[in-house]
């Protein structure tokens, strides 16, 4: 007794109070919705809001960007979006089980599977180093102020500080030495920072080539080792152990921003850089490419296609309201990017005007400005580690909330595809052995040349891929599966329709957009650089092979669905290769209505949760074998009867002897007295 109230104590429970039984009592449910809501805002909401949106945004025409952005949001992020978590919700099933609905198609969910597994290998190390400049943010001066340490070069030129001169510099003279700095900056064609040289020289000690690995950067190792050790301890119970902790890591991000957003717009110059952000630019409305990065980054930074919504919407209850929530969650998504924006264009703001340099050239995006451009500007504040611990915390947070969900998508996955009592119990061991590979496969892009790796990962394993499986199962739900179908399936499901809007969307509108991203995507294609360093052709191959890996999922798997089909011709099989499964629906049986409802009671028995299967299977057996056993019992005791003697003692006792019943022990039964 002890011992479950421990577990209860374990659970959240609340001392005294009745425990919430979970809907489905075998996968589990979200503690409450609360919890949902908040674990898929911080999957979402990642480090592409802080580091890649204010940078598209100020690149296509500031202001005049959030016309198509939000138009995309409108007709292809929240349709799309809505439609992954009716789908994960409707079934309870993670991204590869869902695919009951068109057994042929089960390739797209193998596809996700890789994207994640890639995004999830190469977003942890970025997580890792923002570990590793947390902790190194805890000192009185931040390592990359100045430009008087080791690794610094001759052309290091600092803010506070003389370029090769390499001496601190005390309080009395900054103003000097800020002059100084400026005027050598103006006098420089190229400016090198120390906050780029401590990145570059220190943090990575970056080798001159993707194919010269060198030595593992042991601390970077380390805080890899750190992160997945939090990324597992955070999910050793699943959903019930995440959901918990979702209140804090998805929440707390938005009191930093607003923090550093109060602290950016006090500082001179902030205006300037808010400004260069917002300031219309109406002719660039007009242009095809900042329509593409509008619908590419609503896209991308929603998360759609890579099986995380699914997964996350799977232990919800069959009748939450999803609709409302992938609405909630879609502009919380956005409305963030748009935030992130005041807050890191006010820093570079007053960062621009202490250099006397325009925004542009302080402007960056990706790890450049999370790890170079940002941090410097924060040395410019007055107790700068107190800001600096602060921003980095914030990264790391919304990157975990990310982590939390890749890792859960693929242990899903992998649990619900075994399916067996002993996985399911012991899903903690999955979990355990998914983040130690991660770990493992992580450590590659520790070394001298891991950084290269991790951008090449970033540029091909999750771009075009992403687009292709998303396009794919709009078609295969919509025309395959039937828009009629699926519309009764959700009604079902939140008691009313889709709204028209995005049954139009859903059917037409979405995957025309998402075509327009992928032959956007194809068109505005460049080989990936970095700073000056070109990838050589090797490398891009392996890129391709990588994009590719997660795309060749999705034929090859329809084939051999084919292939394994019953049917006498090519047409037969492709038909009963996209039928749904027999047990595609609802995973309980109570929910189980309609259509559903008229399926064989064996289909039935095996929607159900194992327990409940074995349970249902013992009762049906039981009451098969009920009858027979009590007639077989009236039988035997009418036939002891008939045969005992009754012998009459000489003091006139009755004494009742019992014989072998014939048929018994070897003793041959008359036919007289066989059974009837």
């Amino acid at each position: 007794e002890n011992h479950l109230q421990f577990s209860r104590l374990l659970n959240g429970a609340v001392p005294g109070e009745p425990v919430k039984k979970d809907e489905n009592s075998r996968r589990g449910n979200w503690g409450n919705q609360i919890e949902f809501v908040l674990t898929s805002v911080g999957y979402a909401v990642g480090l592409g809001n802080v580091w890649r949106f204010p940078y598209l945004c100020y690149r296509n025409g500031g202001g005049a960007f959030m016309l198509p952005y939000f138009i995309m949001l409108v007709f292809c992020g929240i349709p799309l979006f809505f439609l992954e978590l009716s789908f994960g919700q409707f079934a309870s099933l993670g991204c590869l089980g869902v695919w009951k609905i068109s057994p042929m198609f089960k390739g797209v969910g193998y596809g996700m599977m890789v994207v994640s597994t890639y995004i999830g290998i190469y977003y942890n190390v970025v997580i890792c180093i923002a570990f590793y400049y947390f902790f190194m943010s805890m000192t009185n001066v931040l390592p990359w102020t100045y430009c008087n340490n080791p690794w610094n070069t001759p052309d290091c030129s600092g803010v506070l500080g003389g370029g090769s001169n390499r001496f601190n510099v005390s309080l009395a003279n900054t103003t000097t030495s800020l002059v100084a700095g400026v005027s050598e900056v103006v006098n420089r064609t190229k400016r090198t920072s120390p906050s780029e040289e401590y990145w570059k020289h220190y943090v990575l000690n970056i080798s001159d080539d993707i194919g010269n690995f060198g030595e593992v950067r042991l601390p970077i190792l380390g805080c890899l080792a750190v992160s997945w050790f939090v990324v597992f301890l955070c999910l050793i119970r699943g959903v019930k152990s995440s959901g918990k902790v979702v209140y804090f890591t998805a929440t707390f991000p938005y009191v930093v921003l607003t923090i550093l957003f109060i602290r950016g717009i006090t500082l001179e110059g902030a205006v300037n850089g808010i400004k260069y952000y917002l300031t219309p630019q109406w002719h660039k409305v007009l242009d095809a490419k900042v329509w593409g990065d509008a619908a590419s980054q609503i896209f991308y930074s929603l998360g759609c296609a890579w099986g995380g919504l699914i997964t996350m919407a799977s232990y919800n209850k069959f009748h939450n309201n999803c609709f409302r929530d992938s609405i909630i969650i879609s502009i919380t998504n956005c409305a963030t990017s748009v935030y992130a924006g005041f807050v890191i264009f006010s820093i570079l703001g007053f960062m621009a005007h202490n250099l006397n340099v325009p925004v542009s050239e302080v402007a960056d995006h990706g790890p450049g400005l999370a790890f170079v451009a940002y941090p410097e500007a924060l040395t410019l504040l007055p107790i700068s580690p107190l800001w600096s611990l602060l921003f980095f915390f914030m990264l790391i947070l919304l990157g975990l909330g990310t982590q939390f969900c890749l890792l859960e998508t693929l242990v899903t996955a992998v649990v619900d595809e075994i399916g067996t009592d002993w996985i399911i119990r012991n899903k903690t061991v999955v979990t355990l052995s998914v983040a130690i590979i991660g770990f493992l496969l992580g450590v590659p892009l520790t070394t001298r040349a891991g950084i290269y790796w991790l951008l090449l990962m970033d540029n091909y394993a999750a771009s075009f891929s992403l687009v292709v499986i998303s396009c794919i199962m709009c078609i295969c739900v919509m025309y395959v599966y039937g828009h009629k179908k699926y519309f009764k399936d959700v009604e079902m499901m939140l008691g009313f329709p889709p709204p028209l809007f995005f049954k139009v969307c859903w059917r037409f509108i979405s995957p025309v957009i998402i075509s327009f991203i992928l032959i956007f995507t194809v068109i505005q294609y460049k080989p990936i650089t970095y700073n000056n360093y070109v990838y050589p052709g090797w490398s891009l191959a392996i890129g391709f092979c990588m994009a590719m890996s997660s795309v060749i999922c999705i034929p090859v798997y329809a084939l051999y669905k084919i292939s394994r089909s019953p049917g006498a011709t090519f047409r037969e099989r492709l038909k009963f290769a996209c039928q749904p499964h027999p047990s595609w629906g609802p995973a309980l049986q109570e929910h189980r209505i309609g259509r559903y409802a008229s399926l064989a009671s064996e289909d039935t028995v095996e929607s159900r949760p194992l327990r409940e299967k074995q349970e249902l299977k013992e009762e049906q057996k039981g009451e098969l074998k009920e009858e027979p056993k009590e007639e077989e019992e009236e039988e035997d005791k009418e036939r002891r009867d008939e045969i005992s003697l009754t012998i009459q003692g000489s003091n006139g006792s009755t004494n009742t002897k019992k014989t072998p019943i014939p048929g018994e022990w070897g003793i041959p039964t008359p036919i007289s007295q066989g059974p009837s």
